[in-house]
């Protein structure tokens, strides 16, 4: 099953080969091995390509449950001698800030050295759903007061207010704050258009009844940043996030909004029967406690109710 599920994500005997540690001659007499015992053919071949029949996608995806299920297995015996092994799959925005996430990932490292960590990084929308399909065992997630991740267990890390960013020489630059209306007519650059991270602005624009122009939109923020200096439009960012990149660039001001977009950062993970290597980054970062949670950046007290959603 393993051998499958490296040609299907893969796309070629030779690297699936490399990927499991065997010689690729042997991983293609067990692939046709099993295919005979089927009786079905599990990927269609060619000289130059190589991909899953439709019998084939049906193997990989009860083939990764199975595989997941052994892990799983090999990792709870593991834990009941306790030590921790297996793998963890986190997920990050680029903009957390509430968390030094590779400082977290060396202390965890250094406590459960046996577990094999990956991350990954996304939209908050797609990373909570990753986590609630069991895809990801955890994840970093920044989104709009209105918008509380659903269907996992969370914890509030953190809550932040927006800052404008403009360029230095900007007529804005300097002036002790400013408000929406006061910003409305500028060009901005955002993200992309339907994100969780463009929201929190487009919601704090439309509850003050103003509509705006966003002539850019782009997906990572050292391009907005980038654009931004260049003076092509202006920006609204997280304060917690851009306040240490900002204090180091000449070419960006920072300017406090009076009434602007919010974000809540949450730490989120599946409800369904966390795994132990879960379970030992919860306690790395000391969730678990009713009414407060340690983060990398010390203690961040939680309002009732928020404790875990």
């Amino acid at each position: 099953m393993r051998y499958v599920v490296a040609v299907a994500e893969t796309r070629n005997f030779t690297r699936a080969a490399e990927r499991c540690f065997v010689v690729q001659s042997s991983l293609s007499h067990r692939i046709a091995g099993l295919e005979r015992e089927l009786g079905v053919k599990l990927f269609a071949r060619s000289s130059r390509r190589v991909e899953p029949t439709p019998a084939g996608v049906a193997f990989v995806a009860a083939a990764r449950e199975c595989l997941a299920a052994a892990d799983r297995a090999a990792a709870d015996a593991a834990a009941a001698t306790g030590v921790v092994r297996g793998r963890l799959a986190v997920g990050v925005i680029v903009t957390t800030a509430a968390v030094d996430v590779p400082e977290l990932l060396q202390r965890y490292r250094a406590r459960h050295p046996a577990v094999r960590v990956a991350l990954r990084s996304g939209r908050s929308d797609e990373l909570a759903a990753a986590v609630g399909s069991g895809e990801l065992d955890i994840a970093f997630l920044g989104v709009p007061e209105s918008e509380p991740p659903s269907g996992v267990e969370s914890v509030v890390l953190a809550r932040d207010e927006h800052v404008l960013v403009v360029p230095a020489g900007h007529r804005l630059a300097g002036v002790a704050r400013v408000t929406l209306p006061e910003i409305a007519e500028e060009t901005f650059v955002d993200f992309v258009s339907g994100t969780p991270a463009r929201a929190q602005s487009d919601q704090a624009f439309a509850a003050a009844g103003l509509v705006r122009d966003v002539a850019y939109e782009a997906g990572v923020v050292e391009l907005i940043t980038r654009l931004v200096a260049r003076g092509l439009g202006i920006a609204l960012l997280p304060s917690a996030f851009i306040r240490p990149r900002a204090a180091d660039d000449p070419e960006l001001a920072l300017v406090p909004v009076v009434g602007g977009p919010r974000r809540i950062e949450y730490l989120v993970w599946s409800r369904f029967n966390p795994s132990p290597a879960t379970r030992a980054m919860l306690g790395v970062l000391g969730v678990g406690a009713p009414s407060t949670v340690r983060s990398p950046i010390g203690r961040v007290n939680l309002p009732k109710g928020d404790e875990i959603a």
